[in-house]
């Protein structure tokens, strides 16, 4: 049986079932060919609401569904996405430019997002508290009600699905707006998953949309929790929306990690992390690897060995034969990081590899020399470019990491152990690796970043999903009513 018929979903949203909306379709473009691999249907401000209307009537009687059947119905979600991963897997190949090992790892994550929120359905939630008075006294959370989430176009399945699932699993419903570039693959897919599992109607909606629908979302009453990655201007204007209105906006945002690379690192396993650090999925991941800092007894041969890697790789149609980059999302995207090359060769950065682009596919870039003022160690590039600077003591290694607002990942590579650990502490970070690059993701792991990542660990783990998606209510009960003076 096909998961993702077209037929189903050409030219619709799904809100209250599969049908057109008010603001009509868009094509769906595969990036490596410019080819129209099929039509959905866009969410409007009108839509918008609509859904979060009858999201907030559908969420009462979900949330009082028993935990028994809300996790069977994330166990058969998990299924499906195992079950229909190689259907799955080719729409992201196309419609996102990823090479298949990457599109696989997001139907892996999306199956165990789903596992684990399952368990979140029974978890414990709440507690005993003192009192003074004859009675018992708890707190106990309960679901926030409706929860938007509003997911970008570099990991739409996982970035979707990552707040999607814990929230149903905690009772809440779910309107998701997945970036209209990534259509099918942030959005179509779930909801063809948890229409198949059985989730009842009325409680999940996707609507793909633009920056007005967002904004719709963000200001809907219906709404008072907003799940949102993307990038950090975006996610500024979601917090003060969310902010104006009183409502809880969990942001995850840009990065410009660092991985800095000790003397005692083994070079050869060092280079072959930087590069799946900045070339992974052409460099489109917020905890990409941005800044590369080399202790300068290594630097020069780092570097030269990081260029000779990426002059290497082949880059091409992730769909046509085996790469190890495909395409940039779209010619803006592409502009954008190609500006940032060019103005950072331009201020005194040699450009070692790539720095080259055919249509959207772009080269696996290396500058060298580059300094805390080169435009490449300061921007967010969302690209697969390596700028490398050298340090020549821990505390500079510090001060270079330290130097960007970005706090979202961070790397170290070295034989001492302990000595890393002691190095990320002075390093604000919301994700540490030692002896591994900075991009990494597991269901079970709170995710979030510090500084203008974002808005801390609110995505992962049982702690972060409960805090995110449920509200705290003290409950008192008295076996009588108390008598007052009055």
């Amino acid at each position: 049986m096909s998961l993702l018929n077209e037929k189903t979903w050409t030219g619709s949203v799904f809100s209250g079932g599969w049908h057109a909306s008010d603001a009509g379709d868009l094509a769906v473009l595969e990036p490596a060919t410019g080819a129209e691999l099929g039509r959905i249907g866009v969410g409007g401000p009108v839509d918008i609401g609509r859904a979060a209307a009858a999201a907030a009537g559908a969420q009462i009687a979900w949330a009082d569904t028993s935990h028994e059947d809300r996790a069977a119905v994330l166990r058969r979600a998990g299924r499906l996405f195992e079950e229909h991963s190689a259907e799955i897997e080719e729409w992201i190949v196309r419609e996102t430019g990823a090479i298949p090992p990457k599109a696989a790892l997001e139907t892996h994550i999306a199956a165990q997002e789903c596992y684990e929120a399952s368990a979140l359905a029974s978890h414990t939630t709440g507690e005993i508290l003192p009192t003074a008075k004859k009675r018992l006294s708890l707190a106990r959370r309960v679901p926030a009600g409706v929860v938007g989430v509003i997911a970008p176009f570099n990991f739409p399945l996982i970035l979707s699905i990552r707040a999607v699932a814990p929230a149903l699993a905690l009772g809440n419903a779910v309107v998701l707006k997945p970036d209209p570039r990534t259509a099918v693959s942030g959005g179509v897919i779930l909801a063809r998953v948890f229409e198949e599992a059985g989730l009842p109607d009325g409680v999940f909606h996707m609507l793909p949309g633009h920056a007005d629908a967002g904004e719709a979302l963000v200001t809907d009453p219906h709404v008072p929790v907003i799940a949102f990655t993307g990038s950090t201007a975006a996610g500024r204007k979601v917090g003060e929306l969310a902010g104006r209105l009183l409502k809880r906006a969990h942001l995850e945002l840009g990065g410009n990690s660092a991985l800095i690379v000790l003397p005692d690192a083994d070079l050869d396993l060092a280079v072959s992390a930087a590069a799946f650090g900045s070339f992974m999925h052409q460099g489109q991941i917020c905890m990409t690897t941005g800044r590369h800092l080399v202790h300068d007894s290594l630097a020069g041969e780092f570097a030269g060995r990081l260029a000779a890697k990426a002059d290497a790789l082949p880059v091409g149609d992730p769909a046509a034969g085996p790469v190890a980059l495909g395409p940039i999302i779209d010619e803006n995207q592409r502009d954008k990081v190609h500006a940032v090359v060019t103005a950072s060769v331009d201020a005194g950065a040699g450009l070692a590899a790539g720095g080259t682009y055919d249509g959207l596919f772009y080269r696996p870039t290396v500058l060298t020399g580059v300094t805390p003022d080169t435009p490449a160690f300061t921007q967010e590039i969302f690209g697969p470019v390596a700028p490398v600077s050298a340090f020549s003591s821990l505390d500079e290694a510090v001060e270079l990491a330290r130097a960007t607002d970005y706090g979202l990942s961070l790397g170290i590579l070295g034989r001492d152990v302990m000595k890393a650990l002691d190095l990320a502490a002075r390093i604000p970070s919301g994700i540490v690796h030692i002896n591994d690059q900075t991009v990494d993701d597991e269901a079970p792991a709170p995710f979030g970043g510090v500084g203008v990542s974002g808005t801390g660990g609110r995505a992962g783990g049982p702690a972060a999903n409960i805090e995110a998606f449920t509200e705290t209510q003290w409950v008192t009960i008295q076996g009588d009513i108390a008598p007052y003076p009055f």
